[in-house]
């Protein structure tokens, strides 16, 4: 009897402490900005491997309905305007073979509830030759629309080349 007594209380001690604690609450608004940011970040991968591929219907999956894109001193406004210029652009003309890439250490990304930026430049390399073909650094406003984070302003410029 006392031992079936002792087991009991092993298994209800036991039981109580996979219950958790303090602490392990206040991990989750941590791990759900890390989460955040991890999702923002998946925004530069679709965006260089889009470019890459000249999949531009792929490139427009990271753009939300009302969004802006700045380039050149122009500004376009919502999705149609934004791939007309997308389709426009060197990484999406055929005769282009350029591969996207981005020094992972010049990412850039923050969150703030459902709203973010990022940062990433884009160095296109011609696949043929070797040598880069372009750069262009892209400064993003992302927001999580829908369950979905998606840039709601961009503007893109020439950075200069440095460590």
């Amino acid at each position: 009897m006392l031992l079936t007594g002792a087991a009991i209380a092993a298994v209800v001690a036991s039981l109580a402490a996979c219950g958790g604690s303090g602490k392990a609450g206040a991990a989750g608004p941590q791990i759900q900005k890390e989460a955040a940011l991890y999702e923002i970040d998946q925004i530069e991968k679709t965006w260089h491997r889009a470019a890459s591929t000249h999949n531009l219907d792929l490139m427009m999956t990271t753009w939300a309905p009302n969004s802006s894109f700045t380039i050149g001193g122009a500004t376009a406004t919502g999705k149609s305007a934004i791939r007309a210029v997308l389709a426009a652009a060197g990484p999406f003309q055929p005769q282009n073979h350029w591969v996207s890439d981005t020094p992972a250490y010049k990412i850039r990304t923050t969150v703030n509830g459902d709203k973010g930026t990022l940062y990433f430049e884009c160095h296109y390399v011609d696949v043929k030759t070797g040598k880069l073909a372009k750069v262009v650094g892209a400064d993003q406003d992302v927001q999580k629309i829908d369950g979905k984070w998606l840039i709601t302003n961009s503007v893109a410029s020439s950075p200069t080349l440095k460590p």
